[in-house]
């Protein structure tokens, strides 16, 4: 099973090696989305976790206890389709190839179930095309 979340570190445990207790301690395997994290300074981390849903359950249990705030990511990208020009921007920042360029037609495509939303593709539209829903 595959889960996202958001993790806000406090400044102390900033230094933990976390997706490293993850594998070793819950066989979990974790790909890091986005990261903000520098030493001294409240971190952010989005995380997909591939593993057991009680292995997950339990290292998000785990995280909370050592003061690791965990928000689990329901959100999705939108794209207005009547907005779009299909520039492609997007495509060039998107680290899944979730948004590609049609060869023939050269019309964007979005294939949801590459998106890992890491939310790249936001800044990267010239049009404000491409939004975020829950």
């Amino acid at each position: 099973m595959k889960k996202r979340v958001t993790l806000t570190f406090p400044k102390r445990t900033v230094q933990m090696p976390l997706t490293y207790r993850l594998a070793k301690d819950f066989n979990i395997a974790s790909n890091i989305i986005r990261a903000q994290v520098a030493p001294n300074q409240v971190g952010k981390l989005v995380l997909e976790l591939l593993g057991d849903i009680d292995a997950i359950e339990a290292a998000i249990e785990w995280m909370q206890a050592q003061d690791i705030g965990v928000s689990l990511a329901s959100r999705e990208i939108s794209i207005n389709e009547n907005q779009c020009v299909d520039c492609g921007l997007c495509t060039g920042v998107c680290p899944t190839e979730a948004l590609m360029l049609d060869p023939e037609t050269f019309k964007l495509t979005f294939r949801r179930s590459r998106c890992v939303v890491c939310e790249q593709c936001i800044p990267a539209c010239p049009v404000q095309a491409i939004s975020t829903t829950f």
